[in-house]
């Protein structure tokens, strides 16, 4: 965008980054939730990563017309899929899957895959899990999106994890369901779990990048699209993305935090003063 005083490229960050990494209990720091009654456990944040650029950050934000937001991790503490499996018994195992996936083991799909057919969850196991453990909202995420809406953006959620889990959030942000892309669960007519919607771009590898240039498409060309996640699928959004913020207040992954130009541990470094 001509006249911006922000770098649309993303420039090698200072290799510290990995020595600066410490562990914290949660995104709270007390090991408790933010009211949903159960403690984040898959939560590990930063208490002394430093942001980069959190100034210049908050101006992509106000530069930005559009802004997506990764969910497990970001928005809400969790990881859904793997407080799912938990839930149901299935914890370890899918734990394995989840860690040979991310050795680059399989694709994205075929971990998928694996990890609901271990799972296969039924209907009402979703239902009283959503009930019995709801995700914990991320410090500061509700004002911010609250923030941005007073500001005329546009807010979306991209996740892989699956619609079924992040509706219950979506609505608690006050973000239509239209404006969130994520996965589907499939049932057969008993609710006995059958497989999930590959058609979904979220399914597969590179989908965060396909849904944006979706969400392109339904706006004016020159928008200014930023997406804001902890995962090295949500730094891959760019392009079609304009802008990659990564956020470390729940978990920090020493590659996203390298790699971000951009990078916050908590919401309201993003609002300005």
């Amino acid at each position: 965008m001509s006249g911006s005083v922000l770098s649309m490229s993303r420039p090698a960050a200072a290799a510290a980054g990995h020595n600066l990494l410490t562990k914290q209990l949660n995104c709270n720091g007390n090991g408790t939730s933010n009211g949903g009654g159960v403690a984040a456990k898959t939560t590990v944040a930063s208490a002394i990563t430093p942001p980069k650029q959190p100034q210049l950050a908050a101006k992509v934000i106000q530069q930005s017309k559009i802004v997506c937001f990764d969910v497990d991790s970001t928005v809400i503490c969790e990881e859904g899929i793997d407080e799912l499996a938990e839930f149901c018994g299935k914890g370890t195992e899918v734990a394995r899957v989840t860690k040979e996936a991310m050795g680059g083991a399989m694709t994205f799909q075929d971990a998928l895959k694996i990890r609901l057919n271990i799972i296969r969850p039924t209907q009402q196991q979703v239902k009283d899990f959503i009930e019995e453990r709801p995700s914990t909202l991320s410090k500061n995420v509700k004002r911010f999106v609250s923030h941005l809406k007073a500001e005329g953006k546009q807010v979306y959620l991209i996740s892989g994890g699956f619609d079924c889990l992040i509706a219950p959030v979506a609505t608690e942000l006050g973000i239509p369901l239209n404006r969130v892309y994520a996965n589907k669960m499939l049932f057969d007519y008993l609710g006995a779990y059958d497989s999930f919607d590959i058609t979904q771009p979220t399914s597969r590898s590179g989908g965060k990048a396909e849904a944006i240039a979706l969400i392109k498409q339904q706006h004016p060309e020159d928008s200014l699209i930023t997406m804001i996640g902890d995962g090295a699928t949500d730094l891959e959004a760019v392009p079609p993305a304009n802008y990659f913020i990564g956020f470390g207040g729940n978990v920090v992954r020493p590659e996203v935090y390298r790699r971000a130009q951009y990078y916050v541990t908590d919401f309201e470094q993003l609002m300005g003063q």
